[in-house]
């Protein structure tokens, strides 16, 4: 449980950074909270498909790629499980986003989390500020998730 509560002071803290930001109109939230579940099923199984099938090309195709040259290999099969973790995250979200239980806004947070922590690994500065954006979103709609 102590875990759990300092996660909550976590999302908590960040919430108050996004808070001082503009608010979307009512219109544009009760939009995201239509639409997330929805995304969150979509992106999910496409996520886990093309992991999945990137992770054997990339498997197939490491060593060849060591002797090319080519150094950052082991980066992009811990991206591609950090993908396949968001996406089985995305997965588990969709039931609960569908009836708006706050476990559904939870996994969703935790799936972007995931996500900024591969875009970090891969030095994705359009993949962080992708995250931010999401992050931003996801906090707009938080209080629609109980």
């Amino acid at each position: 449980m102590a875990a759990n509560n300092s996660v909550n002071k976590y999302i908590d803290m960040v919430e108050g950074y996004f808070k001082k930001l503009p608010a979307l109109p009512k219109g544009g939230r009760d939009f995201i909270v239509m639409v997330l579940p929805w995304f969150s099923l979509i992106v999910g199984i496409l996520g886990i498909v093309g992991a999945i099938s990137s992770l054997g090309l990339f498997s197939s195709f490491s060593a060849y790629m060591y002797w090319g040259g080519v150094s950052g290999a082991n980066y992009g099969i811990v991206v591609l499980v950090l993908g396949l973790i968001s996406s089985v995250l995305l997965l588990m979200a969709f039931p609960k986003l569908q009836k708006k239980k706050e476990g559904g806004w939870n996994f969703v947070y935790y799936s972007e989390v995931v996500g900024l922590i591969s875009s970090v690994v891969m030095f994705s500065l359009g993949g962080i500020l992708m995250s931010l954006i999401g992050f931003y979103l996801l906090y707009q709609v938080r209080s629609y998730f109980k």
